[in-house]
Order: structure tokens, then C-alpha cells, then sequence
């Protein structure tokens, strides 16, 4: 009808202007119509100038029907204009059409999100995510951590590139929305040079299955990273540095098999609280119970501000509102393990390693207090440890403290000319020890880092480059060493 209304408005117009005298050129009457239909979208830029770079004719060049042959022309030319725009919308119509008929029809959606790539069926209750994570890492001088006197004085450099971690997750739901499931492969460990070729093969971290149907309990199955503190609990691609502390080899519970009650209460207000109680076997990543023990944690997160505040480092998003957590945990273990990795169950320095250990040799109580904070930018968190190992075969006592505190700022807040995506961030932790020669005696370590994320698009794609200055007070020779150490590394996800 628009259309139509056009064609009757240009009609008169053109009517009005032939009559106006023959001795008026069709190259005004042109020049004036076309105007008209341009403005008015019948017709386009384009056609507009092509039509005015065509040879005038005057009225001679018509004789006596000179109205009749410029009213033609231009019937003609709306015609044209309107035709073609009307095919236009049928073909944007039904293009459209099709395109949600097709949309509709197709069981599956496919997009691509924070997690990667997603498949979700069109009810909801099926989804798979798939990622892949790598971690492409420099280090100057020294890989791991400095613990012993020996390693700070006669240790050979080492200055490497590594593949650190490359992962392949594979997560979402099924049934249901509240039955989820994740699973982590580690596709490529890397190892040392005398180690075998085995230590490097693809494995398993994660399995496990959440039954989240409701949010004050919850279950969770499988193997993974206990939720005992933040550090350990924090993914390794969402971490402010490098690599954690000096404080997480000594007091991770890392991964285990087991299960896990969880529940959120009191949301949104200042009692909000999460918290985890579980049972697991002890013997780390991948390993069934060899006895009738078992390894039981438990924690608290009080989110007092009254706005959850979710483990991970950094505060890239930028939080506008104040978001805290203080939190609480404990831990019980009997077994030959004193430490445990990625690699499962391990011993601390000056302790039986887990194949020479007897059974039940080993009782671990361990406590953690931890505490976080982010709000515009600003991200502060600390932990504070303390591990009892009871020797049940030599009847002996060891006590393990340690701890950090770290904070990052954008500083582009207050200072509009750094990059709104660079971060500067500190950190300092220390551990007390027994000495590995000599059980009664303690060794100091101590770490203090330095560091800059350059976020590319979040944690997803970053640049972090940081620096370390390792001290160790060593009891037995009574003395203080240090070295530096370097590293930047480049961590991606897709």
C-alpha cells in the first residue's frame, strides 16, 4: 500500500509539471522527477546517477506528444522501481523464512561461549562443551621450586621453554539440567629428560558427575581438585601468576577419588555460606584404597558481603560492587602419602616415599584459613596453613606451617594512560618446614614475586610474565641463600 500510495503521489506530480508547458525540456522534467523518486526510496542512489547521465530530450524531440511520451517514461521508470522492490522483500521474506524453518527443525544448537564450543539440544536438557587449554611457558633459571640447601648452591641452571599444560575439557549436562558431568585430559605432561617416556602420556585428571538439583545440597562423584582451599581449588588458567606459591606443593590435597556433599545457603544476604564435607581414598589421582582408611575434609566459605564470590584470581571483570569471603578448612588422612600432585600420592622431603611406607605409616591433620576480596579492579587473597604428620611406625611428631597474601590492581582507574587491560600484581608467601637431614630442625622459605597480566580477551587468552626472589634459612648449615627466578608465559583457550 505504501508502494501504491508512492506510484499516485509521483503520478500527480508528474501530471502537474507536464502541464506546466511543453517548451520545458524532459531533461528538467527528469531531473526534478528523479529527485522526487529518490527521496521518496523508489529508486536508488545508484539509479538515480545512472539515469542522469543519459541524453537530454527537449520537447521537440517528442513533437506534439512530448507529455505523453515524458509521462510514459516516467510510469515507466516508477514501475521499475517499485517492481524491484517489491521482489526485494519477497526475497528477504522468505529467506528469512527458510533460514527459521531450518533453525527450528535442526535438533541441535551450535554456538560457541566462554566454556568453547557448545552443543545443546533444542529442550534444554542435553549440552556438551568442548575446549582445549595450552599453556606455552619461558622460565630462567630455575623450573620448580628452590627447597633444600643443595638445590640453591650446586644445582645446574636450567633455562627451558615447555608446553606446561595442553587440556581437552568436555563438559555440560544430560537428562536434566542439574546432571552434570565434566571430564579433563591432560594430553601432554611435560617431563624431565631422564624420566620415562610414560611419565608424558595423556591421562585423566578430572571424571566426575554433579547432581545440582538443588542448590542448599548437592553431589558430586568422581575425581577432582578437593575443595579444600582456593589456591589449589583455582584452575591453573585462571591464576594471577605463573604458576601457585611455594605453599601449594606442601599442603594441596590436590585431586582425589571420592564423594562430596555441597549446598549454598542463606543467598544474598550477610550470612550467605558455602559449604563442602567429603570422603575420599587418600591415595590420590587414579588409585583405588589399599585399606580401610580414608581421607575426610571439610569446608566453610562465608560470603559476608552477601554476594558469592567464585575461585578465580584476579579481578578482570571488574566487579562493581564489594565481594568478600572468608572461609575455614580441615582435613584427616591415614595412609603412606605425606604429600599428594597431579601425579597422585607423594612423599615431603626427610619422609618415606609412598612405595617404601608401610601401611598406615602416616597421619595427616592439616587446617586452612583463607580469605578474598575484589571491587573495581582491586583482588586481594590470603591463606594461612598449618599440617601435622604423625609418624605411626617411629612414633615421631612433624608440624608444617606456611602461608601467602597476594593483590593485583588495573591501575587504569586512576591512571587513565595505562592500558584498561594490564594488571600489576604481588605476591609473598613463606612455608616452615622440617629440615630433610634432620626432623627436629626447621627450614625457612620464602618467596617473594612480582608480576604483570596482559589480558587479551580474559583469562581465555593471556600473557603473564612474572619475577621471583626464593630465600631458604637453612637450620643445619645456618644459613641464608637465594636465587631469582624468570618467567612469561602465554596460556589460551578456544
Amino acid at each position: 500500500m505504501k508502494s501504491f500510495r508512492k506510484y499516485m503521489k509521483l503520478s500527480q506530480v508528474c501530471t502537474a509539471v507536464i502541464a506546466a508547458g511543453a517548451s520545458i525540456s524532459v531533461a528538467a522534467a527528469d531531473k526534478g522527477l528523479l529527485d522526487i523518486l529518490l527521496e521518496n526510496g523508489a529508486i536508488t542512489t545508484a539509479q538515480h546517477e545512472s539515469l542522469m547521465k543519459k541524453p537530454s530530450l527537449s520537447s521537440e524531440d517528442f513533437g506534439a506528444a512530448a507529455p505523453a511520451k515524458v509521462q510514459e517514461v516516467v510510469e515507466q521508470k516508477v514501475d521499475e522501481a517499485i517492481d524491484e522492490k517489491v521482489d526485494a522483500k519477497i526475497e528477504e521474506s522468505v529467506s528469512a523464512q527458510v533460514a527459521k524453518q531450518v533453525d527450528e527443525s535442526f535438533p541441535v544448537k551450535v554456538s560457541r561461549g566462554s566454556k568453547g564450543f557448545r552443543l545443546e539440544s533444542r529442550d534444554g536438557n542435553w549440552q556438551t562443551n568442548i575446549g582445549v587449554r595450552a599453556q606455552t611457558r619461558y622460565t630462567d633459571t630455575t623450573t620448580g621450586d628452590l627447597r633444600s640447601f643443595s638445590d640453591f648452591t650446586t644445582r645446574q641452571d636450567s633455562d627451558t621453554f615447555e608446553n606446561r599444560r595442553l587440556r581437552l575439557k568436555i563438559g555440560g549436562h544430560g537428562y536434566q539440567p542439574w546432571l552434570k558431568y565434566y571430564f579433563e585430559l591432560d594430553l601432554q605432561p611435560t617431563r624431565d629428560s631422564d624420566d620415562s617416556g610414560a611419565d608424558a602420556s595423556t591421562r585423566v585428571i578430572d571424571y566426575r558427575i554433579d547432581i545440582d538439583k538443588y542448590k542448599e545440597a548437592g553431589v558430586r562423584l568422581g575425581q577432582w581438585k578437593v575443595d579444600y582451599n582456593r589456591e589449589r581449588g583455582d584452575s591453573s588458567g585462571r591464576q594471577q601468576f605463573v604458576e601457585r606459591s611455594i605453599v601449594n606443593r606442601i599442603f594441596t590435597i590436590d585431586r582425589q577419588v571420592g564423594a562430596q556433599v555441597r549446598g549454598h545457603l542463606f543467598e544474598n544476604t550477610g550470612a550467605d555460606l558455602r559449604y563442602w564435607a567429603g570422603v575420599f581414598t587418600g591415595e590420590g589421582r587414579g588409585v583405588r584404597n589399599d585399606d580401610t582408611d580414608f581421607l575426610y575434609t571439610g569446608r566453610l566459605q562465608w560470603n559476608f558481603l552477601g554476594r558469592d564470590l567464585g575461585w578465580k584470581q584476579t579481578d578482570v571483570e571488574y566487579t562493581e560492587k564489594p565481594t568478600a569471603s572468608f572461609s575455614l578448612a580441615a582435613a584427616r588422612n591415614t595412609g603412606r602419602c605425606t604429600r599428594w600432585s597431579s601425579s597422585g600420592c607423594g612423599n615431603l622431603d626427610g619422609f618415606e616415599s609412598a612405595s617404601n611406607a608401610e601401611d598406615g605409616q602416616y597421619t595427616i591433620e592439616q587446617y586452612q584459613q583463607g580469605f578474598a576480596f575484589k571491587w573495581r579492579g582491586l583482588s586481594i587473597q590470603e591463606e594461612l596453613h598449618r599440617k601435622d604428620i604423625r609418624d605411626n611406625v617411629n612414633n615421631t611428631e612433624s608440624e608444617l606451617t606456611g602461608g601467602y597474601i597476594q593483590a593485583g590492581y588495573f591501575f587504569n582507574d586512576i591512571i587513565p594512560s595505562i592500558p584498561r587491560n594490564l594488571e600489576l600484581a604481588a605476591r609473598f608467601a613463606f612455608v616452615d618446614e622440617p629440615n630433610r637431614d634432620e626432623l627436629i630442625l626447621e627450614n625457612a622459605r620464602e618467596e617473594f614475586t612480582v608480576g604483570a597480566n596482559w589480558f587479551i580477551a580474559g583469562h581465555n587468552n593471556k600473557i603473564t610474565v612474572d619475577y621471583s626472589r626464593l630465600t631458604l634459612d637453612d637450620a643445619i648449615e645456618n644459613l641464608e641463600v637465594s636465587d631469582n627466578r624468570f618467567r612469561i608465559q602465554w596460556d589460551v583457550s578456544f
